[in-house]
């Protein structure tokens, strides 16, 4: 029996949930990074199992916490190859036989299924549902909850069992300013949290200032933009931040990112309990920021920045504008001239930036 369900799958009421997963031991998105935080002890059975190329599509590789009741096994389907591909409708179609036949040899009763190979996969649910609606006709008996593409749910809704991590020089430094910056925008104007985006130009400038967060930003849509900031703020999801999420919001949905409740204090004692300061690089952060508090002026402010030192490096008002505005056509659109040299005004003030070469 079908029930077309919603809300969240990671806390249905199954026996069985099924994970959507590639076949190269990546959890980096969507619903897979929701039950990476959620199951650890199955992300890593699942990962050490890719490194043996155990993980095939076609074929379900289940994980049994053998604890009684619900949510007992974790069935990771693999929908295409690498996390990159996108799904193909004769491997649901695969994986979809191997998963009833999981079920039987398990006597599983219910089960939990997300919109496979949907969302980050590419298939239309139109022709996934009818082939997920005809593999389950083989099993009438079982409760079958299926999950249609919807999105994703809220993050403080998303399970996290992972392990507290330690913090760090750098996961510190980072926490500080993103709480700094969050305290000064609220005093300008009501806000629920910090944007991914105001987050990766708080973390651009940390490094610029001189702190060494081993962050590889290159030219993104946004402005700066470093992949391997991701992975820091997942660690830190449900931890110390919350509102990260499971990276399927868009950037432009402004998606608001804080501080857990305990975090603050976390981080003051951390650094009490290392005999030192903060470092310099926060108040100086705080004063290059200072009335920029806004996705768009601090993706203003770090476009100009990264746009200037380039090789080679200019302080050519026109060449920067050009530099800036061939970034993209919506850099174009957004980023005046009188804006460029604001920021450029403000990043040499800060000595970030040298004097502006004579009109």
């Amino acid at each position: 029996m079908i029930i077309l369900s919603h809300g969240n799958l990671l806390t249905a009421d199954a026996d069985a949930l099924v994970n959507t997963v590639n076949t190269v031991g990546v959890m980096g998105k969507g619903i897979a990074l929701q039950f990476k935080r959620a199951y650890p002890a199955n992300y890593a059975a699942y990962r050490a199992a890719c490194a043996k190329n155990e993980v095939r599509l076609g074929q379900m590789f289940v994980f049994d916490s053998t604890r009684l009741g619900l949510r007992r096994f974790v069935i990771n389907f693999p929908t295409k190859g690498h996390w990159r591909a996108n799904s193909k409708l004769p491997d649901i179609q695969a994986g979809l036989a191997d998963l009833v036949r999981v079920i039987r040899e398990r006597q599983i009763t219910s089960v939990a299924v997300p919109a496979l190979g949907c969302g980050n996969g590419g298939l239309d649910w139109d022709e996934v549902r009818p082939t997920i609606e005809q593999a389950f006709a083989e099993l009438p008996d079982v409760r079958v909850l299926l999950f249609p593409p919807e999105g994703a749910p809220d993050p403080a809704d998303m399970p996290v069992a992972t392990e507290k991590p330690s913090l760090t020089p750098g996961r510190a430094t980072l926490l500080r300013a993103i709480d700094g910056y969050l305290q000064r925008a609220r005093a300008i104007e009501p806000r629920d949290g910090v944007t991914l985006l105001e987050i990766q130009k708080i973390a651009y400038f940390l490094q610029v200032l001189g702190q060494p967060l081993r962050l590889e930003f290159t030219r993104g849509r946004y402005g700066p933009y470093a992949e391997n900031l991701n992975h820091v703020l997942d660690r830190l999801e449900g931890h110390y931040l919350t509102g990260f999420g499971d990276r399927s919001a868009r950037v432009e949905e402004l998606q608001p990112i804080r501080l857990t409740a305990d975090a603050t204090e976390a981080v003051a004692s951390w650094w009490a309990a290392q005999g030192s300061a903060p470092p310099d690089a926060l108040e100086q952060l705080s004063r290059l920021v200072d009335g920029f508090e806004a996705p768009y002026s601090l993706e203003l402010l770090a476009t100009v920045h990264y746009a200037a030192t380039l090789t080679p490096p200019t302080s050519d008002l026109a060449e920067l504008t050009e530099r800036v505005r061939s970034w993209s056509g919506r850099k174009a659109r957004l980023f005046t001239r009188p804006h460029i040299k604001l920021a450029y005004d403000r990043l040499q003030t800060a000595s970030l930036l040298p004097a502006l070469n004579p009109a």
